[in-house]
Parts: structure tokens; sequence; C-alpha cells
């Protein structure tokens, strides 16, 4: 049996931006970074980061929640909501038991668990917060979503690093496709810049370390990159059956037309050398989709501003699509939001097929000499995108990709 096309039927996202996904394009567009020094990382060896301006969040979620959730499920809910209005859907009128939610996270609650462990160190354990273990597990995102929209399908978060906004739109992909649901509520959210996770990312050798030019630190497949800045965020994509949407008068914006997963196998933190599962997942999403490489013309790279990371993912590019697709890294202008980056790449990725234009890397003026890369800089670009791939890697060796056509 043939499988059905997955439409992607709204969008929603809280960025460093600014809140709502049209905001972050505009600031992808205007390739214009984010990254600023931040004072609650003061003193510290890395002191910026590319946080979300501050906004009524109580007001879009509900204020009696805010004091139960920690900001990483705030953050997915505002994402959330947004995108079940794009999408035309209405919660109080769905059959809730068709609706599942498939969220990416790699941290989960930091900003809790540090700041609790903080009041027991100081006042004892009676001080500790009686919500702690429901505000800081990750699967909470998934749980207070579904919460909030009466979803009674399947719900879970996938945590694969920084692919797990990706693994997230793999999954829904599945539930879809197997009749399991009729609408999934998938992407990706964090918010993980406190001064514990980002010491611990810098003692790994993994950020920036531009002090005196934070707005300017991240700048992927560029000669002079020194690692990646670290961002909070949350996309979510509605994702329906094709027939479904267009049965209820609703066009998609774009199909979700192939997934695929691989490990590594190699090393906790480094890619492997030859980029070896991530072409195997380029490859695999490719024939989940029905394409070829020369099919696609546009690829989101995944592409922090690591040494490594950034030279494996070009060499694979290259080798994979010899034709030379137009390519990007939203991450010059939003930073690294690691477990939501998957879904907003993906979600931005969305907005270059429907409205024919690719946004440039933040930053750069041009690749690193010894990439073969069309890197879009400096402006964005005018093209007809058919088919884009949109890459996303994590640590532990995770490798995933998702194939994007017009709707």
């Amino acid at each position: 049996m043939s499988r059905p096309d997955i439409a992607v039927t709204g969008l929603g996202a809280v960025t460093p931006a600014g809140i709502g996904l049209e905001a972050a394009w505009r600031q992808v567009c205007q390739g214009t970074p984010t990254a600023a020094t931040d004072p609650s990382l003061a003193g510290l060896p890395v002191d910026f980061s590319c946080r979300i301006p501050e906004f009524d969040i109580g007001a879009v979620i509900g204020r009696r929640k805010l004091w139960r959730l920690d900001r990483f499920t705030q953050l997915a809910l505002a994402a959330a909501d947004e995108a079940v209005h794009d999408a035309g859907l209405d919660p109080h009128t769905w059959d809730g038991a068709r609706v599942g939610v498939v969220i990416g996270c790699g941290l989960g609650g930091a900003r809790t668990w540090e700041a609790q462990h903080v009041r027991m160190e100081g006042l004892g354990p009676e001080a500790v917060s009686p919500m702690l273990i429901p505000m800081l597990v990750p699967n909470m995102a998934a749980g207070e979503i579904a919460l909030a929209l009466g979803a009674r399908g399947p719900s879970l978060v996938a945590a694969t690093a920084c692919a797990s906004g990706a693994s997230a739109l793999s999954v829904a992909q599945d539930w879809l496709a197997s009749d399991r649901c009729d609408v999934v509520v998938a992407g990706g959210t964090e918010s993980g810049s406190t001064r514990l996770m980002v010491t611990g990312f810098h003692r790994a050798g993994a950020l920036s370390t531009r002090r005196d030019d934070p707005a300017g630190a991240s700048r992927p497949f560029a000669a002079d990159r020194d690692g990646f800045v670290m961002a909070e965020a949350a996309a979510i994509l509605i994702l329906e059956r094709a027939r479904d949407a267009r049965a209820r008068g609703v066009r998609p914006r774009a199909l979700l037309a192939g997934t695929a997963a691989s490990s590594d196998a190699h090393h906790p933190t480094d890619p492997h050398p030859h980029g070896a599962g991530a072409q195997s997942a380029m490859l695999v999403a490719l024939a989940d989709a029905g394409l070829s490489a020369r099919d696609v013309d546009h690829v989101n790279a995944h592409a922090t501003s690591t040494p490594k990371g950034d030279a494996v993912e070009a060499d694979v590019i290259s080798r994979m699509f010899p034709h030379r697709p137009s390519v990007t890294s939203n991450k010059g202008a939003l930073g690294h939001s690691l477990g939501a980056a998957g879904a907003l790449e993906a979600a931005l990725t969305v907005l270059s097929i429907q409205q024919s234009t690719v946004p440039p890397t933040a930053n750069v003026d041009a690749p690193a000499p010894e990439f073969d890369l069309d890197l879009v800089t400096k402006t964005s670009r005018a093209q007809n995108i058919r088919a884009a791939a949109s890459n996303s890697f994590g640590f532990g060796g995770h490798n995933v990709v998702v194939i994007l056509t017009h709707g």
C-alpha cells in the first residue's frame, strides 16, 4: 500500500527574534543575528546567548498555570497555540482521541533543576517545590500540550539531543501514515541557557568564546568559526494527511515527504569524520520521499558553527549533492536552540518553499575556501524550491534528515 502524503498545515514558534514564526522568518531573511550579552550569565567564560525577548506569556497560555511550568514547557504551549490556530483547527470540536503530540527536547527543565538545587542547599529540603519533578521532566512538554488541547492520542517527547525536534517530526509521520492519528502536534522546545548548562557546553569545547563580539559569534561554515551560541526557542508544526486537510478546505503549506534517522556509533560528541551516518540518513530520507539527490534544490543545514561539525556536514552535502543546491543555516541569526532546532529549521524551510526565498547565513561573507557549497550569504535569494532537505545532528551520534516538498 502506498503511504499517504503528510501535510504541514500549521506553524508556530517562539524564538530569539520574537513571538510568532513570522518574526523568526523576518530575522533570518534580514540576516541579523540575535546573540547578545546575557545578564544571567555574568562572570562566566561565555556570557552571551540568544534569548527570547520579554513577552506576556501568561496572556498566551493562561496565567494560572505559569507557576507550575518550567520555561521550556511554557514556550512549547505558546508555539502550539499559534500553530493550531494557523492550521484552522479547533480543539473544542476535534476528536481528541485521534490527535497525537510528539515534542523534541534535549535538556528539559534545566532552569527549574538549578534553581531548586540552590534553594535546597541554602534553605533546606522543605524549601524545595513539590512541583519540582513535573516541572523538570522533559515529557511534560508533550503532556501539558495534550492537556491544554484535549489531545488524547499518543504523546511523547523525543530526546536525541540537537536532533530531537526533527526526530519528533519523523515519529509524527509514522503515526499519521499508520492511521494511529488524524492530527499530530509535532515540534521541539528548549530553554537551557542556564549558568550550569552554558558552562558545561563551554567545558566541552562546543561554544564560541567571542565575548567581544557576541552578535558575530555564530558563523556557520565560516573559516574562523569557533563554536555555537546557546539559544532558547520552541517550534510546532501541525501535521495531517494531505487528503484530510484538503477535505476540510485547507491547502497544505508543504508536504513532509520523507524522514530518516541513523546513528554514527562513533563517539559521544564528535561526528563521524567522514559523515557516514549523516550521509546514510540523507540517502534513506530521499528514498522515503521517492526522490533522488538531484531533486533537492535547497538544504537547510544543521551547521552550528563548530569547527568539526560544519566541516563534516559540508563534505557530506558536497558529496551527496554535486549539482550544488543552495545551502543556508538559520543558526547564524537565531543561535542553536538544541532540542528545538530541528523543528524550527523545518518550519523555516516550509516558509522557504512557500515563499520561494532562501534566507542568508548570518555573519558569513563566504564559506571557508575548502567547502564546495553554494552558501547563501549577505542577502536573501529568490529561488523556486521543489524539494528541500533539513539536516539535524546531535551528541550521541544522532542524525535525522527531513525532506519537505511543495504542497
